[in-house]
């Protein structure tokens, strides 16, 4: 091995993690046991949502746990991709947040990602469309007592499918008890343990307990907002100059498309939580990325990495750079780190 090495590697899938056909390399697989193996813990960051995370359970060794929808859920991925936390999207915040986009760039379209699935407005593009979805206007959809059918089996993502546009799937609430510690699934090597994620007062907004996924009453994870005309970065600085104080929003599409999550919640955020809890500090931690909805945790975590193909923003946030995600630039660096 070759210096200290981090206690925590975060990574982010899609740009970074994965190649461009949503695949894992062998050797980025064989580079995450080897950091596994080496008393690293590695957490999945991503902006996908739990039912897209397929492609990575199996990569996800001891805490089983990987953050999905920008930092508004923590899923167990030995346990069927069951929700942990969430920290929703309040409806009436959402509800302005339409109301102000509308005015600001008419022609806007939007998607709800709720924790059981996802539901467009009529003229939302046909990213990777859910076949149990609702389709009505974004007032509808996120209305106090809308009632979305229950959500299909899970889909396989393929290239060129938009993540940020995938519905969530359907586990089941994972049950918390009274001092905030969850089940969390073993891995073959052992039978299932007990985690404590929640931090208590430190995480204000977190959600954990019976997490409904069906019916009435499910937390709204993300708000996505397409525009057909404006420039991504330019559409997300319009977005920030007149509902920022609203939401958080941030991007992670080629497309003008945003992901709008409840004030203050980030990957960052979440991550920062989970290391808490482990008694891991920034300084300890290695994060990997490549598009705007990464920058916090980039700039959070002591030691950051922009791929080769990262957002000209991601660059100016991180300490380090790496290849790109189809030359397998994560698996570089933790080879080079443990001196494989």
């Amino acid at each position: 091995m070759t210096g200290a090495l981090p206690r925590l590697i975060a990574t982010d899938l899609d740009g970074t993690l994965l190649h461009d056909d949503k695949t894992v390399s062998e050797r980025t697989v064989a580079a995450l046991a080897a950091a596994e193996r080496a008393g690293v813990d590695v957490f999945f960051v991503t902006g996908r949502p739990a039912r897209w995370m397929d492609v990575v359970s199996a990569h996800v060794h001891g805490h089983g746990l990987a953050i999905c929808a920008n930092g508004a859920a923590v899923v167990d991925l030995h346990r069927g991709r069951r929700f942990v936390e969430v920290s929703p999207l309040p409806l009436a915040a959402a509800r302005e947040v339409v109301e102000a986009l509308r005015s600001a760039a008419p022609g806007t379209s939007f998607a709800v990602e709720r924790t059981g699935g996802i539901h467009y407005e009529p003229h939302y593009p046909p990213f990777h469309r859910d076949p149990a979805a609702v389709t009505a206007p974004a007032e509808k959809l996120l209305a106090d007592d809308f009632d979305p059918p229950p959500g299909p089996a899970p889909t396989t993502l393929g290239a060129g499918d938009e993540v940020i546009a995938a519905p969530l799937g359907a586990p089941d609430a994972v049950p918390v008890g009274a001092q905030g510690a969850v089940p969390v699934g073993a891995s073959d090597a052992g039978p299932p343990r007990t985690v404590s994620v929640i931090p208590g007062a430190s995480a204000p907004g977190v959600v954990a307990g019976e997490i409904p996924t069906a019916g009435p009453g499910q937390p709204v994870l993300k708000l996505l907002a397409h525009h057909h005309e404006w420039e991504p970065d330019a559409f997300l600085a319009l977005a920030r100059r007149t509902a920022g104080t609203l939401a958080s929003i941030t991007r992670s599409s080629p497309t003008s498309l945003l992901e709008i999550s409840g004030l203050g919640v980030s990957k960052a955020g979440t991550l920062a939580r989970c290391c808490a809890e482990r008694g891991i500090a920034p300084e300890e931690v290695t994060a990997f990325g490549d598009m705007p909805n990464d920058m916090e945790m980039l700039a959070w975590a002591g030691t950051s990495y922009a791929m080769a193909n990262a957002h000209p923003d991601v660059l100016a946030v991180t300490t380090g750079r790496t290849a790109s995600n189809n030359e397998d630039g994560v698996a570089a660096v933790i080879e080079r780190l443990l001196g494989t």
